[in-house]
Protein backbone atom coordinates (compact mmCIF):
# COMPACT_ATOMS: atom_id res chain seq x y z
CA UNK A 1 0.00 0.00 0.00
CA UNK A 2 3.11 2.26 1.14
CA UNK A 3 4.30 2.08 -2.19
CA UNK A 4 0.76 2.72 -3.94
CA UNK A 5 0.75 6.40 -2.26
CA UNK A 6 4.25 7.01 -2.98
CA UNK A 7 3.69 6.35 -7.21
CA UNK A 8 0.63 8.19 -6.91
CA UNK A 9 2.77 11.31 -5.06
CA UNK A 10 5.54 10.98 -7.82
CA UNK A 11 3.25 11.42 -10.56
CA UNK A 12 1.40 14.31 -8.90
CA UNK A 13 4.83 16.17 -8.39
CA UNK A 14 6.42 15.29 -11.76
CA UNK A 15 3.25 16.58 -13.44
CA UNK A 16 2.74 19.21 -11.64
CA UNK A 17 3.32 21.46 -14.24
CA UNK A 18 0.55 19.52 -16.57
CA UNK A 19 -1.61 21.95 -18.60
CA UNK A 20 -4.49 21.17 -20.53
CA UNK A 21 -5.69 24.14 -22.24
CA UNK A 22 -9.09 24.47 -24.56
CA UNK A 23 -9.27 27.39 -27.54
CA UNK A 24 -11.68 28.45 -29.59
CA UNK A 25 -12.95 25.19 -31.40
CA UNK A 26 -16.35 23.86 -30.41
CA UNK A 27 -15.95 20.85 -28.21
CA UNK A 28 -12.62 20.08 -25.91
CA UNK A 29 -12.59 15.90 -26.08
CA UNK A 30 -12.53 14.28 -22.47
CA UNK A 31 -8.71 13.61 -21.75
CA UNK A 32 -6.69 11.37 -18.62
CA UNK A 33 -2.94 11.85 -18.76
CA UNK A 34 -0.92 9.25 -16.50
CA UNK A 35 2.45 8.03 -15.55
CA UNK A 36 4.12 5.16 -16.25
CA UNK A 37 7.47 3.47 -15.85
CA UNK A 38 8.56 4.16 -19.18
CA UNK A 39 6.57 8.06 -19.42
CA UNK A 40 3.18 9.62 -20.01
CA UNK A 41 0.26 8.00 -21.38
CA UNK A 42 -2.26 10.80 -22.87
CA UNK A 43 -5.64 8.97 -23.28
CA UNK A 44 -8.79 11.10 -25.08
CA UNK A 45 -12.05 9.63 -25.63
CA UNK A 46 -13.21 10.42 -29.62
CA UNK A 47 -15.71 8.21 -29.92
CA UNK A 48 -17.01 7.93 -33.84
CA UNK A 49 -13.85 9.85 -35.27
CA UNK A 50 -11.97 8.38 -38.35
CA UNK A 51 -8.21 7.67 -38.01
CA UNK A 52 -8.08 10.32 -40.82
CA UNK A 53 -9.63 12.79 -39.58
CA UNK A 54 -7.06 13.65 -36.52
CA UNK A 55 -4.66 15.50 -36.08
CA UNK A 56 -1.52 15.62 -33.62
CA UNK A 57 1.21 18.48 -34.03
CA UNK A 58 3.94 19.34 -31.28
CA UNK A 59 4.80 22.65 -30.43
CA UNK A 60 8.04 22.35 -27.90
CA UNK A 61 6.51 20.77 -25.13
CA UNK A 62 3.29 21.16 -26.48
CA UNK A 63 1.11 18.18 -27.99
CA UNK A 64 -2.21 19.54 -29.94
CA UNK A 65 -4.62 17.06 -30.53
CA UNK A 66 -7.22 18.56 -33.38
CA UNK A 67 -9.69 17.10 -35.58
CA UNK A 68 -13.53 17.30 -36.52
CA UNK A 69 -16.61 15.23 -35.83
CA UNK A 70 -19.19 15.56 -38.69
CA UNK A 71 -22.74 14.92 -37.78
CA UNK A 72 -25.47 15.31 -40.42
CA UNK A 73 -28.35 15.09 -38.36
CA UNK A 74 -28.33 18.94 -36.59
CA UNK A 75 -27.94 20.45 -39.54
CA UNK A 76 -30.77 18.83 -41.07
CA UNK A 77 -34.09 20.12 -40.34
CA UNK A 78 -35.88 16.43 -39.85
CA UNK A 79 -34.07 16.12 -36.73
CA UNK A 80 -35.83 16.47 -33.40
CA UNK A 81 -33.65 16.57 -30.72
CA UNK A 82 -34.82 15.26 -27.11
CA UNK A 83 -31.67 14.86 -25.57
CA UNK A 84 -28.29 16.61 -26.74
CA UNK A 85 -25.32 15.66 -25.15
CA UNK A 86 -22.87 14.66 -28.17
CA UNK A 87 -20.44 17.03 -29.13
CA UNK A 88 -19.76 17.67 -32.99
CA UNK A 89 -17.86 20.06 -35.11
CA UNK A 90 -14.32 20.67 -34.75
CA UNK A 91 -12.76 20.02 -31.64
CA UNK A 92 -8.72 20.93 -29.69
CA UNK A 93 -7.11 20.23 -27.37
CA UNK A 94 -3.72 21.32 -26.33
CA UNK A 95 -1.65 19.34 -23.66
CA UNK A 96 1.89 20.93 -22.31
CA UNK A 97 4.20 18.32 -20.83
CA UNK A 98 6.54 19.45 -18.47
CA UNK A 99 10.19 18.37 -19.16
CA UNK A 100 11.52 15.43 -18.76
CA UNK A 101 9.07 13.95 -21.68
CA UNK A 102 10.30 13.28 -25.42
CA UNK A 103 7.25 14.55 -27.83
CA UNK A 104 9.33 13.16 -30.51
CA UNK A 105 9.28 9.54 -29.59
CA UNK A 106 5.56 9.61 -29.23
CA UNK A 107 3.59 6.99 -30.74
CA UNK A 108 -0.24 6.87 -30.82
CA UNK A 109 -2.77 4.53 -31.53
CA UNK A 110 -6.44 4.72 -32.16
CA UNK A 111 -8.75 1.73 -31.45
CA UNK A 112 -12.12 1.41 -30.21
CA UNK A 113 -13.02 4.94 -30.06
CA UNK A 114 -9.69 6.30 -28.02
CA UNK A 115 -7.06 8.04 -29.02
CA UNK A 116 -4.11 6.64 -26.89
CA UNK A 117 -0.66 8.95 -27.24
CA UNK A 118 2.54 7.23 -25.16
CA UNK A 119 5.17 9.61 -24.87
CA UNK A 120 8.43 8.23 -23.59
CA UNK A 121 10.50 9.58 -20.84
CA UNK A 122 13.48 11.60 -22.54
CA UNK A 123 16.52 9.87 -22.78
CA UNK A 124 18.88 12.28 -25.45
CA UNK A 125 17.86 15.94 -28.02
CA UNK A 126 17.95 15.20 -31.65
CA UNK A 127 16.02 16.51 -34.57
CA UNK A 128 12.18 17.27 -33.63
CA UNK A 129 10.02 16.44 -35.61
CA UNK A 130 6.54 18.93 -35.73
CA UNK A 131 3.72 15.75 -35.86
CA UNK A 132 2.76 12.49 -34.76
CA UNK A 133 1.09 9.61 -37.08
CA UNK A 134 -2.18 7.69 -35.54
CA UNK A 135 -1.73 4.22 -35.92
CA UNK A 136 -5.10 2.26 -36.29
Amino acid sequence: MQKTSSTLQFARRRLSGLSLRDTDAHWVPNTDVYVTETGVVIKVELAGMQRENLQLNIEGNRLKISGNRPDGCRTSSKCKFLVMEINYGTFESVIELPAGYDLCLAKATYQNGFLRIDVPTLVKSGNRPTSVTVEG
